[in-house]
């Protein structure tokens, strides 16, 4: 009990001077100056764009650049592996940028955490977030999403569950999203594999590293359902994908060998090889 309290503290302490006005100020002219940019067709890099608020990695300011360039009509979210929402992949689009959307987790402690923080910050009257808590897998991940009120067309979809990643995203069909971020395995390298299907699995399983899909086979799975890979953060580790018919031109489509370039990919590397005999499907 001591320690969930002092865990929610110090989590306020940390994070407060994320609300400090000068921080939305500078993101929302940001916002307007790619706009602007994008009118010229001199728009940055896509990966000199990041930068980190929220998020655990530089995918604040990946996202934000997107959304900059391909419009925030609809701001809503789903987050599947939310922890308790803080630092991740929407939280800097609800603070800042008023989005609303739906965290998924299965951490009950996380959800708590997370719905105390939400009611508090930035403000009581601020319109608070869903929260579900429960194990995600394939068959109950739809149920999940429209039982929380959320179907359609939404924003932004960002999965990151340390294992069936491939398979829940392969099973939704109740969103739409413009955007999908999502964990890939590039441990695996450039092989194109996927670990088969488990829906009881916990990490870290049978091995740590045996688990998810490999960047191909996720990048292929986008393909599939109508998306581009347009970047990823500089670690490899988060992919993401943009719906094809928004802004092709100024956000084009990249490569998998192009952002998988970062040092410690080579290294992780390494941890596959006494799994690669293993069985993988190829899709």
């Amino acid at each position: 009990m001591i320690k969930n309290f002092l865990k929610d503290h110090f989590l306020i302490l940390k994070i407060r001077n994320r609300f400090n006005p000068s921080v939305q100020i500078t993101q929302r002219q940001l916002f307007l100056d790619y706009q602007k940019r994008a009118e010229k067709n001199e728009l940055p890099a896509f990966s000199d764009t990041g930068f980190r608020v929220f998020s655990q990695f530089e995918e604040d300011g990946l996202l934000l650049f997107i959304f900059s360039v391909i419009g925030m009509e609809n701001k809503q979210f789903v987050e599947i592996g939310s922890d308790d929402g803080v630092n991740s992949n929407s939280a800097n689009l609800y603070f800042n940028f008023r989005w609303h959307g739906l965290f998924i987790d299965g951490n009950p402690k996380a959800i708590k955490r997370g719905k105390k923080f939400f009611s508090k910050y930035p403000h009581t009257w601020f319109y608070q977030p869903t929260f579900v808590c429960s194990k995600v897998n394939r068959e109950n991940v739809n149920e999940l999403i429209t039982s929380a009120g959320f179907r359609g067309e939404i924003g932004l979809l960002s999965i990151d569950i340390d294992g069936n990643d491939y398979w829940v995203w392969d099973a939704i069909t109740v969103v739409d999203p413009k955007v999908v971020i999502i964990e890939t395995h590039n441990e695996f390298g450039m092989e194109n594999i996927v670990v088969p299907y488990d829906p009881h699995y916990f990490y870290p399983g049978k091995h740590p590293v045996y688990h998810g899909a490999s960047p191909v086979a996720m990048t292929k799975l986008a393909n599939k359902k109508g998306y581009r890979l347009v970047g990823a953060n500089e670690l490899g580790s988060n992919f993401i994908f943009v719906k094809n018919g928004l802004a092709d031109e100024l956000i084009p489509e990249v490569s998998v060998e192009s952002v998988l370039n970062h040092p410690s990919i080579q290294k992780g590397h390494q941890t596959f090889l006494p799994i690669k005999d293993w069985e993988y499907i190829r899709p």
